[in-house]
């Protein structure tokens, strides 16, 4: 296994230039194989999850140790030859997915595949490209869990320089839905309403917040 390793070191791993990173039983399988890169099988492996679950995180940590490039939106047209690639939610047509395997695989690149299902599951016609994707390893990344949750509320306050009660994350986590997004989402509307009401956050303050999204929806 390559000396320098991605191992996340608990609670929080900062991911140098993107976001910060946490460890938990959700995502600690989908850590260990990114460690093993680049001794992957055939030099592509695949993350599945639930949107919020925190591939994309995973791939901008991945991405600074590999010099990996996202995808762009005109697909492979300007992407260097000797390039590893991110292919991140985006289901390309299946000639050209094909090809940029026989490519990555051909070059000795690396290519990591996020989506919502295993890529063994896609409806693909192309009787190659299912193949390939039939034995490509497939790692799933669960919705993040009570103790990510915390961490992710707890790293998103401190960085705004915000003392928060355990007791307030409690409540917290256990009324947003589970996703980074949800976490960041209520982090940022409660300092706002913190800042105009001069307060301190608060469960009265958390409160307010789910109080006036459950008005929002009633509309």
């Amino acid at each position: 296994m390559p000396a320098e390793q991605l191992s996340f070191p608990l609670p929080i791993r900062i991911a140098m230039g993107a976001a910060d990173f946490v460890v938990s039983e959700s995502n600690r399988d989908a850590v260990a194989w990114l460690d093993r890169w680049p001794e992957w099988p055939g030099s592509i492996l695949a993350i599945y999850g639930p949107a919020g679950c925190g591939k994309t995180h995973l791939a901008h940590v991945w991405q600074m140790r590999s010099h990996a490039v996202f995808l762009p939106d005109d697909g492979f047209n300007r992407l260097p030859s000797d390039a590893n690639v991110v292919l991140d939610g985006r289901r390309l047509a299946e000639e050209d997915l094909f090809h940029r395997i026989n490519h990555v695989r051909s070059r000795g690149l690396s290519l990591l595949i996020l989506d919502r299902e295993p890529p063994a599951r896609w409806p693909v016609s192309l009787p190659d490209l299912a193949s390939r994707l039939a034995g490509l390893p497939s790692i799933a990344v669960q919705a993040p869990d009570d103790a990510l949750l915390e961490a992710i509320l707890h790293k998103h306050f401190s960085d705004r320089q915000i003392r928060v009660t355990p007791e307030v994350v409690a409540y917290l986590v256990r009324r947003i839905e589970r996703s980074f997004a949800a976490a960041e989402q209520v982090a940022t509307k409660l300092d706002r309403l913190a800042l105009s009401r001069g307060s301190a956050i608060s469960i009265k303050l958390a409160r307010e917040i789910f109080d006036e999204d459950r008005s929002d929806t009633a509309l």
